[in-house]
């Protein structure tokens, strides 16, 4: 499988010094920030390629294993992890906002590579805005690409790492759980307590509208 997820981004690299890869985690909680990262690896030797032997989509692995690789990764790769407030999540819309926190990720590895001599790979069918550097979308790319994989877990490390933060403050809505996702037991925390300043007010507009039609009542 990660001889696979390399030999993927070899055939991309070609023209170019490297690859980044770039993906985002928390585009469908109700609350908390979404996180993006990106990843280059600059050398895969044979150590390297056994420690991630598991690298995959961070979805398909165990909270353990990613933990484990995202402390791989960041030991042997250049990255960056980057964030969008709830606040520019509301204001400019969530796909807009993972897509700006792709670039801020990106941009920070490019000046880490001190060259624009790179290929960006990005998960999904939307390719970020405003933004001129060689690029390709690779739907479920968190599957085919090692710098995507790689960049899907430090993302979705990172913000569990938050959501669990987070919980401590507010306990009532179990984040370190669901972390931040519309479960039912969420919902009904939200209805109960109300909205906290993490919560992504126009996630929440079906449910604050019923708790007014209710009140009325």
């Amino acid at each position: 499988m990660i001889e696979e997820l390399i030999n993927f981004d070899k055939k991309h690299k070609s023209g170019f010094d490297f690859v980044i890869g770039t993906d985002e985690a928390g585009r469908g909680p109700g609350a908390g920030p979404v996180f993006a990262a990106a990843v280059v690896f600059t050398n895969f030797d044979d150590e390297l390629i056994e420690k991630l032997s598991q690298l995959n989509d961070s979805k398909k692995l165990t909270e353990k294993k990613r933990e484990f690789l995202y402390e791989i990764i960041i030991e042997n790769a250049i990255y960056s992890i980057k964030q969008a407030s709830v606040e520019e999540i509301d204001k400019k819309n969530i796909l807009n906002a993972s897509l700006d926190t792709m670039k801020s990720a990106v941009c920070e590895v490019l000046q880490k590579l001190k060259t624009d001599n790179a290929k960006i790979l990005v998960d999904g069918n939307k390719k970020i805005r405003n933004f001129d550097a060689p690029m390709e979308t690779v739907i479920k790319g968190d599957a085919k690409s090692a710098s995507i994989a790689a960049a899907s877990i430090l993302a979705k490390v990172s913000r569990d790492r938050f959501m669990l933060e987070l919980d401590k403050q507010f306990p009532q809505y179990r984040w370190a759980k669901n972390k931040g996702y519309l479960s039912a037991e969420h919902i009904a925390a939200i209805k109960t307590h109300g909205p906290t300043v993490w919560h992504r007010k126009k996630f929440l507009r079906n449910i604050l509208a019923e708790e007014k039609q209710l009140s009325l009542l």
